[in-house]
């Protein structure tokens, strides 16, 4: 079997739409030849994905969110195209794993481009002096800079964060599989989290245990 690096992963993920572990599971299929995954994935009806990106989805759900017997909260707003799959299973339990994420991982957008750019020159701002202080070469702090810049999306930005279910998968890839699978346009509109005495000095608990263990109760 062919070695499948993340590069022809990501190749194949970009030219077909389709989901990461979908594209790795097309490669292993075809021997790591790209072509022949190309195919694999328009048979299974999965390179579809990326076309439905221009469609309209004003159909879905607010799905919410109560963890800690009411010390956090959320609601989101998950947009499908069509009533019918915004009452099934999966699209319902898609919005519920979204809303549990939003609990755990705290992020504060939706996607990158949600982030003001005043607050992107700041962080680039603090994470380059930082490089600066730690004695970095001026000519590779720019690049420092940047890979860093990548990290703090992951933090703050809801489709960048690894899903709190499968680490090894991020909340991008985890819609594109959704998106594929079911055959509609989803679209993660808005969000809102609320933590009980948020901005009060008091002891901080791991949430995102706490959240992984209600989850395995369920």
């Amino acid at each position: 079997m062919a070695d499948i690096s993340a590069a022809l992963v990501k190749e194949l993920r970009e030219r077909t739409g389709a989901g990461m572990m979908d594209c790795k599971k097309a490669l292993a299929e075809c021997n790591g030849d790209m072509d022949k995954a190309i195919d694999f994935l328009r048979e299974k009806g999965l390179a579809a994905a990326a076309k439905k990106e221009g469609r309209i989805a004003a159909e879905g759900m607010v799905e919410s969110y109560i963890h800690g017997g009411g010390r956090i909260g959320v609601l989101v707003e998950v947009n499908c195209e069509t009533d019918f799959v915004a009452r099934g299973d999966a699209f319902r339990q898609f919005a519920k794993d979204i809303a549990m994420q939003i609990a755990a991982a705290k992020p504060l957008y939706v996607t990158k481009e949600d982030v003001p750019t005043d607050v992107l020159e700041h962080e680039k701002q603090i994470l380059r002096a930082q490089a600066l202080n730690e004695g970095k070469p001026e000519k590779i702090v720019d690049k420092m800079v940047e890979g860093r810049v990548e990290k703090f999306y992951k933090e703050v930005c809801l489709l960048e964060q690894p899903f709190i279910k499968d680490p090894d998968i991020v909340i991008r890839d985890l819609l594109m599989e959704k998106i594929s699978k079911i055959g509609e346009k989803i679209a993660i509109r808005r969000f809102a989290r609320y933590e009980l005495g948020e901005g009060i000095e008091k002891r901080q608990d791991n949430f995102a245990d706490e959240v992984m263990k209600e989850m395995n109760r369920s």
